[in-house]
Formats: structure tokens, C-alpha cells, sequence
């Protein structure tokens, strides 16, 4: 059965992105959501050496996390823009260290401050050591970076072991 569906979890996650995408829950679009779930992780497995083991119980907990983090994010740099002045303002660039290790973690990690509005992740060194992160509006880069990694990062941690 690991032969013929190499990424259980990435098959279902096609599966549902496609009939999301499909807007339709018809025979024709399940099946081909389903082709597609079996051929492309087939496809992709020999460059995946080394796969990580997830954790979905603890992945699940996360996506729920930044959904909410969205959600309270937009209500915050809308108040930004709206009732506060672009001289205001304090950006920074914040210098995240990684802890994480496997690529799959750290895209993930870029990707959840990426999605976060009013941070957005913009590179990760060359050796793989930090995540260079832009701040629209911190008093406290320090205090924004642990609590990036706090809120994030450790998380992460416990998804992919």
C-alpha cells in the first residue's frame, strides 16, 4: 500500500484541495481529485528522501491556531491603516534563529508568518539558521521574536518530530 500512496496525508490533502477547487462534489470531480491524489505524490516521492513524520493531531491544533492568528491579524493592521498615522509606525526587521530543522518545518513556519498579516517572512540564511522577517508596527523586535517563536516555532516542533 506505501508504494502505490507514498504521502497518505498529501493524497487526502490533494483530494480536498481539488474538490475545494472543483466547487463540486460530483462523481467526476471526486475522481479525478482522486487521480490526482494517488499520481502526483507518486510522482514527487524520490524527492522526498527523507519525509517527515507528522503529527496530525498537534498539525490539526496549528492550522487552527493561524486561522485564528488571521483572523485577529486583519482586525489589527486594519486598525493600523485606518486610526494610526505612517509616521507611527515602528517596522522592523527581525532576525529570527531557527530551531527547526527539516525543510518542510521551515517552510511552513515562513509560510504561517507570510500568511499572518503585518509580518511577512522575506528569506532564510544560507546556512539555514534564521528566518529574516519584516514587522509592519513593533515597539519590541526582541519581544515580537519570542513571541514568534513561542506562538509558531515550538509548535511546529511537536507537528514534525
Amino acid at each position: 500500500m506505501h508504494r502505490l500512496i507514498p504521502h497518505p496525508g498529501l493524497s487526502v490533502l490533494l483530494v480536498l484541495v481539488w474538490l475545494l477547487m472543483a466547487n463540486s462534489l460530483s462523481f467526476g470531480a471526486l475522481v479525478l481529485g482522486i487521480i490526482i491524489g494517488v499520481l502526483l505524490p507518486l510522482y514527487t516521492a524520490p524527492f522526498w528522501p527523507r519525509r517527515p513524520k507528522v503529527r496530525f493531531g498537534y498539525g490539526i491544533a496549528y492550522v487552527l491556531l493561524v486561522l485564528w492568528d488571521i483572523v485577529v491579524a486583519n482586525f489589527e493592521v486594519a486598525a493600523i491603516i485606518l486610526f494610526r498615522r505612517s509616521s507611527d509606525l515602528q517596522p522592523h526587521w527581525l532576525i529570527i534563529p531557527l530551531e527547526l530543522d527539516t525543510p518542510e518545518a521551515i517552510t511552513v513556519f515562513a509560510g504561517t508568518i507570510s500568511l499572518t498579516p503585518g509580518t511577512v517572512s522575506t528569506d532564510v540564511s544560507a546556512c539555514g539558521q534564521y528566518l529574516l522577517v519584516h514587522a509592519l508596527d513593533t515597539a519590541d523586535p526582541e519581544a515580537e521574536i519570542a513571541r514568534i517563536k513561542q506562538r509558531y516555532e515550538a509548535r511546529l516542533k511537536k507537528v514534525f518530530r
